[in-house]
């Protein structure tokens, strides 16, 4: 008889082979594999109490806690689905996806329940209202239900394609769409990572990656999986993960580009003592090569570059380092782990092709569009069926991600589309120009976008900020870069600004420097 595929099997066979092992560290909360799994089982029969049956869906707001990790198995191995929701976004989104998804419970961390209590009167489907951590009128309490709930509830059967978790992207254009990802969706991906990536229940793993960013890229299950202990961390600070990572002994984390950047530039003090072989990934936005190498040699962490997107659940390249990398130097390594690599071997297919379909030749040059199908792209966006049509045109998702190929296989994306500056007839690499940028040293963080020209149509505009200490100058910086691109490539301007306006996850708002709204000037 065959079992489906589904990431609570991860969980069955962690309760009967790691059940004595540390499952979960939560600030001074410990517990063990069958600890933790039971607490989700008495969550399940409490859901199923309040009426929570299989295909409605659970909305949770909240940080990186145990309670948010509970609701990965509590709610699917009911039947529900999923909805971790961005806990950064303003009440008038909350109100949106908690609405948009039909959300028959809300689960919320205290910090977020004034938020929810403003939208409250409008959230017209909603049943029940959780509070996971503190709790108030008309609020159920969390830790309280737990105690006097048993651990039996009804188990139903699941099918590979039925829903598990909606995932509702950043939306910082328009509406964000729930992106719907299935049973056999996420279990296909943690086998993926795991074929690639050697972990074992040695393994400490810390959550300095959102829960809610694409399920942790599936780390919420992977590390089930292999018996290793998550480590929980509710705010993500440079001082803070170095502690913990010392104190707790952590092996692995994941962090986007922009979160590499504030660890590899913290002050020594809070360097120091920082264990060396910690190994990470990183993705959400392509890594310079001058972050890499600044992680591997200051710190002598191993780094992997991965790729994909919410719609492919996420990962569907991994940046996989090969015999013949070890000849090459430090740079020339770093240079080829800021490629996004080559397919997982559960993933399914990726293309690289042109505006008729046809693959881009393999020269490191030709520029196409990143496109996917298999066992990890979605099953469509939720109550959208317009958008899943245009995402999946020809069977294919179509990730709006430009890249090239080089000659050994592995996919560099240079730009996404709407990114690609087009100067006097050439296409510029906004990501060229801020990899070059970062080489120099008094550059921490940089983003480049393209704004209007009267001569050129337009041109690359570099907004900088500078190392604590470091001192340069606009002209300064275009010479540099002038001397390492094409000249064509030159930022026609620089601006130096205390940070970059960002999302969530990381990734920097470039429609926001686009438009002058982020409150700084050309210099």
């Amino acid at each position: 008889m065959e079992i489906p595929l589904t990431p609570m099997e991860f969980a069955r066979r962690a309760r009967r082979l790691y059940g004595s092992r540390e499952a979960v560290v939560d600030g001074d909360l410990r517990l063990t594999y069958e600890q933790f799994l039971d607490r989700c089982d008495r969550w399940s029969a409490c859901l199923q109490k309040m009426g929570v049956g299989k295909g409605d869906r659970v909305a949770y707001i909240a940080p990186n806690t145990h309670s948010h990790l509970e609701g990965y198995y509590a709610v699917p191995q009911i039947g529900a689905v999923l909805v971790p929701i961005n806990y950064r976004l303003l009440s008038d989104d909350f109100e949106y996806i908690i609405n948009h998804c039909g959300a028959k419970v809300v689960c919320a961390h205290s910090d977020y329940i004034e938020a929810v209590e403003r939208i409250r009167p409008r959230l017209k489907g909603v049943e029940h209202f959780v509070a996971l951590e503190g709790a108030g009128p008309g609020w159920i309490d969390y830790e309280a239900a737990l105690k006097k709930q048993g651990p039996e509830f009804a188990r139903p059967d699941i099918a590979e394609g039925d829903l598990l978790t909606i995932n509702y992207t950043s939306g910082t254009t328009a509406r964000p769409k729930g992106v719907m990802i299935t049973h056999r969706n996420a279990y296909l991906n943690v086998m993926g990572t795991l074929v690639h990536h050697h972990l074992t229940p040695a393994d400490r793993y810390l959550w300095t990656l959102p829960m809610f960013h694409a399920n942790g890229w599936t780390f919420t299950w992977i590390n089930t999986a292999r018996g290793m202990t998550h480590v929980c961390l509710r705010r993500v600070e440079p001082a803070m993960i170095y502690q913990t990572i010392k104190d707790e002994r952590i092996t692995m984390f994941c962090a986007a580009p922009t979160v590499l950047i504030s660890i590899a530039n913290a002050p020594a003090e809070v360097r120091a003592g920082a264990p060396r072989g910690v190994r990470l990934f990183t993705a959400g936005a392509p890594p310079a090569a001058a972050t890499i190498e600044l992680i591997e040699r200051e710190l002598g962490w191993e780094l992997t570059h991965v790729y994909g997107l919410t719609e492919t659940t996420p990962l569907i390249t991994f940046c996989e380092p090969l015999p013949e990398h070890e000849s090459l130097s430090l740079q020339e390594r770093a240079q080829i782990k800021a490629r996004q690599g080559v397919e997982l071997v559960s993933s399914g297919e990726l293309k690289v092709v042109d505006e008729h379909g046809k693959e881009v030749p393999r020269d490191g040059q030709t520029l196409g569009e990143i496109t996917v199908r298999g066992n990890v792209v979605m099953k469509g966006y939720y109550n959208d069926p317009e958008a899943t049509n245009i995402a999946m045109k020809g069977g294919w998702f179509h990730s709006g991600d430009a890249a090239v190929v080089h000659p050994d296989g592995y996919v560099e994306i240079r730009d996404r589309f709407k990114d690609v500056i087009i100067s006097g007839g050439e296409n510029i690499s906004s990501v060229e120009i801020e990899g070059c940028l970062l080489r120099h040293p008094a550059v921490q963080e940089v983003a480049v976008v393209g704004m209007p020209h009267e001569r050129w149509g337009e041109s690359p505009h570099a907004f900088v900020v500078l190392r604590q200490g470091g001192k340069t100058s606009e002209d300064e910086l275009k010479l540099h870069v002038r001397n390492t691109l094409a000249h064509f490539k030159t930022p026609q301007w620089v601006s130096f600004v205390e940070e970059l306006p960002k999302t969530a996850t990381g990734k920097v708002q470039k429609f926001v420097l686009r438009s002058g709204k982020a409150g700084i000037s050309r210099q």
